[in-house]
């Protein structure tokens, strides 16, 4: 071999060494990124994977699960002096929240087996019977604080606003899905919703409640948004659905205390601001990690509706700000997942299932957010439970039925693509089946 005939092939094989060391160093480099990123951002940043190991989202679950016994330790906590002096029995709100637990997941395990289908097709015989509810509960409804809300059937007690807002946000999904085009293209399929939700919402002030009426108006107003309906609808509904609170507000007297107490609620620490003023209490003194499961002082007959409405109050105060953070980010998954499971719906052209979720998401998470911020004083009162949390059976079964609804959409949209991906390769193996067959064939 020559020397010209050796130095060319030294410039062949260096820049070849060359190539290798790069393409070395960048497997090395990905091997890095992959060996360094945390499991769960690969999951949330990557494509789905196909959905040919589980038909339903575990996650859903899980939270609920978890939500649920969470809800169990602190109506206990909160309720044993309650139960005492009004029962002579401390353990009388716990056991009938467990029964609540137990007869959600009854109701869950049935509700699983019907098809969103059933959902869409009957959603106007759904609203007509939230109607139907919020109608009986004003002429046989039993009254408690002043407010008509809730159907004595024996021993069964139904709050009837809880499924008429379950029913409303099916039917706005159907109706969307119906009339997306006029919601985006004029005024007309704008409107028509919000006729539906005065309906309700005059039926909902005649109990009275408000707080209900503010949840149904806020979901309504992300879900056309969600839909594509135009800005100046959405700049239009704003200013009329805020005149009309505010109107609401200062026509009532105990409305505009509410709010003036909120402003302020040491102004009248004995009086409109009792309840925030000892709410506040119990978040100070749970500063960072809480007084301990149990030492709450609060819940001592100092604070009116310590299981209900201001459960988070007595959490704040045993576990502190750890306490109410692992609530908070628990609640923010869940509603994530909703969220992130009606967008992949509509790519999956499931387009009321995809609005459906969307819906409970917006639902879940602005009611999560008046309990807790009523409780903290950041926003008046409003007499909304915490999802899957505060004691209340009605809100309870609603809750848990909307979770069920979530894990139906999921298991509906998996076994699509666990139809669409595996149709193909039946198909491409009884190809090649046949391209065997016509080759061996004399």
């Amino acid at each position: 071999m020559s020397i010209v005939e050796s130095a060319e092939l030294t410039k062949v094989v260096e820049p070849a060494k060359a190539d290798n060391t790069a393409n070395n160093a960048k497997r090395n480099v990905g091997n890095f990124f992959q060996v360094q990123l945390p499991l769960w951002f690969n999951r949330f940043s990557a494509a789905p994977a196909p959905y040919s190991t589980a038909t339903f989202d575990r996650g859903f679950v899980v939270l609920g699960l978890t939500m649920y016994m969470l809800g169990l330790v602190m109506v206990a906590t909160s309720s044993i002096p309650v139960g005492e002096n009004l029962f002579n029995n401390p353990f009388h709100f716990v056991v009938r929240h467990g029964i609540y637990i137990c007869l959600s997941i009854v109701i869950a395990a049935v509700a699983l087996q019907i098809p969103m289908s059933w959902w869409h097709k009957n959603s106007g015989y759904l609203l007509g019977f939230g109607i139907l509810l919020l109608i009986v509960v004003l002429l046989i409804g039993r009254e408690v604080n002043g407010s008509t809300r809730w159907i004595v059937i024996g021993p069964i007690t139904v709050q009837a606003a809880e499924p008429a807002k379950l029913f409303f946000f099916c039917y706005l999904a159907a109706y969307l899905v119906r009339r997306r085009d006029q919601v985006m293209e004029n005024i007309k399929g704008f409107v028509k919703p919000l006729i539906v939700f005065a309906i309700l919402a005059s039926l909902l002030l005649l109990q009275p409640d408000l707080g209900t009426i503010i949840v149904m108006f806020v979901t309504t107003f992300g879900l056309l948004f969600l839909a594509g309906a135009k800005l100046w609808q959405f700049l239009g509904l704003a200013a009329v659905g805020v005149t009309l609170l505010s109107l609401l507000a200062i026509f009532e007297p105990y409305r505009w205390r509410r709010v003036t107490s909120f402003l302020d609620p040491w102004q009248d620490p004995f009086g409109s601001g009792y309840q925030l003023t000892q709410s506040l209490m119990a978040y100070g003194r749970g500063e960072v990690f809480g007084q301990g499961l149990g030492n709450s002082i609060q819940k001592l007959a100092y604070l009116p509706e310590a299981h209900t409405d201001f459960v988070m109050a007595v959490l704040a105060e045993e576990f502190g700000f750890v306490g109410i953070s692992v609530i908070l980010i628990l609640s923010m998954v869940l509603v994530f997942k909703a969220l992130m499971l009606g967008k992949r719906a509509l790519s999956k052209e499931k387009y009321f299932e995809g609005f459906f979720a969307y819906a409970i998401g917006i639902w879940m998470c602005f009611q999560a957010g008046v309990n807790i911020g009523a409780s903290a004083g950041i926003v008046p009162t409003k007499g909304l439970t915490m999802p899957l949390i505060s004691y209340g059976g009605s809100s309870m079964i609603v809750m848990t039925l909307a979770l069920v609804i979530l894990i139906r959409i999921d298991h509906e949209i998996r076994l699509q693509s666990i139809q669409a991906t595996s149709t193909p390769k039946k198909s491409k193996n009884q190809k090649q089946q046949d391209e065997v067959l016509a080759h061996d064939a004399p």
